[in-house]
This record gives structure tokens, sequence and C-alpha cells, in this order.
């Protein structure tokens, strides 16, 4: 690796409870398709295409892996570059496991990380490359940069970097010294940093060689540093993944790298950056990013408005429809609906710590569900039964396993299954069924070219998810 590639780091993880009910614990924003056809991860990895940079490592939540995984594939991207987390410690420890990976793979020089966030959306993506570009020759002398997004209104929503000195670059680089990190302020507070000029949203993009960072947090932050140290020192490599030792990372403290480095640091400088940048923290600041109707509004799926203005309505199965309404937001998934004054979403996250407290499951896991080797949909359910629709992709298969509580009955809907009860296989076609009784060690494949679809058809005293015995399994999962 030469000692100005860069080597981008984005980070995954987050549960985003502010766009509920499409954003929940096991299926975050960053995973969803909120603008445009590609995830905001995707977006987030294509966004580096034009820069001269390492493939991104990217690193997530443990439960998340196989959806990060997938995505990636998609891109071309999956390249054994998932560093697995046991659980988040927020962004200091997440950038020093990149980092101490980073200087692992590269021990012959200390390679420039390009750290960002998978849940922002920038609209003018030739300029943040060429933000990146303008923020190299200070990473490159031992700056630890942070980039400064050119506010174009007063939000009480983002943290701000209030500037200093202007640092010396080269060329047209602009850069200025860190004079100081800010909290979210109120409007009146806002309003007087944007009209001073002086200040930028804290945008949570970093541009630092591993070493430097690594020295700067030996120096505020040793335990974080010692925790992660002790985590990357025995690591487990697993299919696409890199496994951290989860006794050592659970010790780290949790601490923001704002808190942990960049607000104690000398060496923190801020590059400007106007690109048309929003994290997209709530449904209003989807709404004002996307492209809306004469009317104002903004519609997703399946949807008929009348006499509707500035609304976002989002359908995900189902016709939904408005009349005469304005200022709303209206999102439709196969098992929540939400409905919301669009200046009161902030409160979106009061709705989902009810659901939490209520012991319900709709903050935590849609309906439909992503796995390894494809998907299922839980369609119907009552009393001793449930129904799912699974899909299997080509070449794929779920675990040997068996359950204590539950028998299953599968009829193939599309596609080619073989399924395997007790050692006996079975091929079997469209419109083809099969029983697996309680108790019996059963898998099922995919031999197929095309998708594999089937229903399931559940029966008994206890027909949860944890009701499994994986005996073998593809993923790692035993």
């Amino acid at each position: 690796m030469n000692k100005n590639t860069l080597y981008p780091v984005v980070m995954a993880g987050g549960s985003g409870s502010r766009l509920w009910p499409l954003s929940r614990v096991l299926y975050p924003k960053q995973f969803l398709c909120l603008k445009g056809e590609l995830t905001m991860l995707q977006t987030t990895v294509n966004r580096l295409n034009g820069v001269d940079c390492e493939s991104p490592v990217v690193i997530c939540n443990e439960q998340h892996r196989f959806i990060v995984a997938e995505q990636l594939r998609q891109l071309n991207k999956l390249t054994e570059n998932i560093i697995l987390e046991p659980a988040g410690r927020n962004t200091a420890p997440a950038i020093a496991l990149a980092a101490l990976a980073a200087k692992r793979s590269s021990p012959d020089c200390d390679p420039l990380m390009l750290v960002l966030a998978a849940d922002h959306v920038i609209q003018q993506e030739e300029a943040f490359r060429e933000a990146v570009r303008a923020a190299i020759p200070y990473a490159d002398s031992g700056k630890l940069v942070t980039f400064g997004i050119v506010p174009d209104l007063p939000e009480t929503g983002y943290g701000y970097i209030r500037r200093g000195n202007v640092t010396p670059g080269e060329g047209d680089s602009l850069a200025f010294d860190v004079a100081q990190f800010v909290e979210k302020p109120n409007m009146e507070t806002a309003q007087a940093y944007v009209a001073s000029g002086e200040y930028y949203w804290n945008s949570g993009m970093f541009l630092f060689r591993a070493g430097r960072y690594l020295e700067e947090l030996q120096k505020y932050r040793p335990d974080i540093l010692e925790a992660c140290e002790r985590a990357m020192a025995t690591v487990d490599p697993d299919l696409d993944f890199i496994r951290v030792d989860e006794a050592a990372f659970l010790a780290c403290p949790e601490e923001s790298v704002d808190y942990a480095v960049m607000e104690k640091t000398a060496d923190a400088v801020v590059v400007p950056m106007n690109a048309g940048w929003s994290d997209v923290g709530s449904w209003s600041s989807l709404w004002e990013i996307s492209a809306q109707s004469p009317e104002g509004n903004v519609h997703h799926g399946d949807v008929i408005s009348h006499k509707t203005e500035n609304s976002y309505v989002y359908a995900e199965s189902g016709l939904v429809t408005t009349v005469g309404v304005k200022d709303l937001v209206v999102v439709q998934t196969k098992d929540a609906v939400l409905i919301a004054d669009r200046n009161a979403v902030q409160d979106v996250k009061k709705v989902v710590e009810q659901i939490k407290a209520d012991g319900r499951h709709e903050h935590h896991i849609h309906r439909e569900v992503y796995r390894p080797w494809g998907k299922y949909d839980s369609i119907d359910e009552g009393d001793r039964y449930q129904v799912k629709r699974i899909t299997v992709k080509p070449g794929e298969g779920l675990s040997v396993q068996m359950h204590h509580h539950r028998a299953e009955h599968w009829v193939v809907v599309a596609g080619t299954a073989k399924v395997t009860i007790d050692n006996v296989e079975t091929l079997l076609g469209e419109n083809e069924s099969i029983y697996i009784p309680l108790g019996a060690t059963h898998c099922l494949e995919n031999p197929g070219k095309i998708p594999l679809d089937l229903i399931e058809v559940r029966s008994g005293s206890y027909l949860e998810e944890d009701d499994i015995v994986r005996f073998e399994d593809r993923y790692g999962r035993v």
C-alpha cells in the first residue's frame, strides 16, 4: 500500500430509531434504500469511486454482519473487510480497531484513514471528493482532519465546530485550526453561529494517519487503546468477517472520537465541505432532501394523494391514500404505521421507547427478516401455528437443524428445493410439499439457478426462532 493511498473506514453501527418504523434495531437506517436504488451503506461505498483508495473496511455490529456482507457483495466490494463489534462502544473504540487493523495490514507504512459514516446523504459527490483530496496534505503532515459542513441554515440538531486561524496548506487547499467543538445549540445560538461565518456543522467524518490517531488516543485515553489492542490481539478470521476478542472489547469504555481525541488534541484542523450533506436524522430531513412534487409532497411506493401538501408518504406494501391533509409524515410497513406531524417527528423516538417498554417487538425486528441464505416473511400466525414465506438464494441453504417444540410443513411455490430429513434426501418442485416431524434433523437447500420460494407452516406449542438446535452451518452459526 502506498503511504498516501487512502484506507477508507465506514462506520455502520447505530440503530436510527428516529426513522422508525422503517429503521429497527436489527435493520437500521444505514441498510435501507431511503433515496435512490442503493442503500445508504452502498451509496457511501460508491461515493469513493474516483478517489484513489483501497477497498473500504466496514465496522458493524455482530448482529448486522450478514446484511453488510450481502450489500457489499452486490457491489463486488466484499473482500474479508468487515470488522465485527460484539457490542457498540461508540466511535473512538471503533476507529481504534480500524486503525490497528490498518497498521497490521500495512506494517511498512502508516496509512491514511478516511473515516466515514454509513448513514449520511451527500448530494454533491464530486464536492465531497474534492474536500477529501484537499485534506490529504494536512493529514499527511500529521494533522487530524475533521470535515466541517458549511451550514445553509441554523440547525439545532447538529453539533458545531468553530474555526480558528488558517492552517498553511498546499496550493488551493484550505483548512483552519479547530478553535472549539460545541454541542447542539438552541435556535438563537444557532442563528448567531451561522451569521458569524465562523462555524461549521460537525459531520463526524475524519482523515488522519492511523498511527497519529493511535498516538493521540494513547495520550488522552490509554484505557480505550489498551482494551482495543487486547481485542485485536487474538483476531479470529471468519468467512468475510474479522472477529475481535469479545471479552476484551466489552471491557472497553464507551466514548466518541470527539470527546476522546478531537476536542483534546492540539493538531485538529477542519476542512470545509459544501456538498449537500445531511445525516438524515428524521423523517422531516428526509423530506427536505428528496425531490418534491409541485404540492411539496414526496411519495414512495403505491401512494395516491388528493388535496395533500408538504407531506412525506411511504408505502411498503399495499395502497396508501391521503385526502385533505398537509405537513404530515405517513410511513406504512407490513406490521406498523406511523402518522406524524412533519414538525414533530423528533418525538418518534418516544413512540419507540413506549413500544420497547410495552414488551413489543416492532422496534426490534421487521416482519420480513434477512438471513445469509435469503429471507423470510411472517405472513400469518395464530394459536399454535405460524406461516412464513421463505426465499432461499441460488446455491445457498439453511443449517442442519432440529426443533424441540414444532413440526413444519413446506410447500414449494417457485424453484427447486433439496430437503434432507434424517439423512434422507428429497427433491421438490413447484406445488410439491413435504412434512418435517417434531424432533427430526433436517436441512433445506436451493440447488437451482433461480430463487427458491416456499411456504412454511409451523405448528406446535412454541414457535419462536430460538427453538433451534444447529448441527452444521455454512455461515458459522453453530
